[in-house]
């Protein structure tokens, strides 16, 4: 799908499909990190069954107020213990299935907000 939001500052996804999303023209096709203040990552993780506390702690160091992590093709939640670092900041997380999370974090950056999505992307609804 081709998603076409109005004039916006900030980094944000531009099309998105199973097992990629597009960042202005760049196709990417590895679970990523974006943040509505520039900051971008890989997020070592080719299916949910490999995410661990250890992926959420990363997230921990962006300092946003809201983390939407997207769980792939359909909504999966993380375990609650790997959220503990982020609860510990006061910083919020939600869960949803990454098309949604696309679009979630195109609105909420687009409006200002400083908040960063972690997709996971695979390729099959595992």
């Amino acid at each position: 799908m081709k998603l076409q939001p109005d004039v916006i500052s900030v980094q944000s996804i531009s099309a998105y499909g199973l097992g990629w999303i597009s960042v202005g023209n760049e196709k990417i096709t590895g679970s990523v990190v974006i943040g509505s203040r520039g900051e971008r990552f890989s997020w070592a993780c080719k299916r949910f069954e490999e995410l661990s506390a250890d992926h959420f702690a990363q997230l921990v160091a962006l300092n946003t107020e809201l983390i939407i992590f997207g769980s792939g093709p359909r909504i999966r939640f993380p375990q609650a213990a790997w959220l503990k670092p982020l609860i510990e900041r006061q910083t919020g997380i939600e869960t949803m299935d990454t098309q949604a999370a696309c679009r979630t974090y195109n609105i909420l950056a687009g409006e200002g907000r400083h908040v960063a999505v972690a997709l996971l992307l695979e390729t099959t609804s595992g």
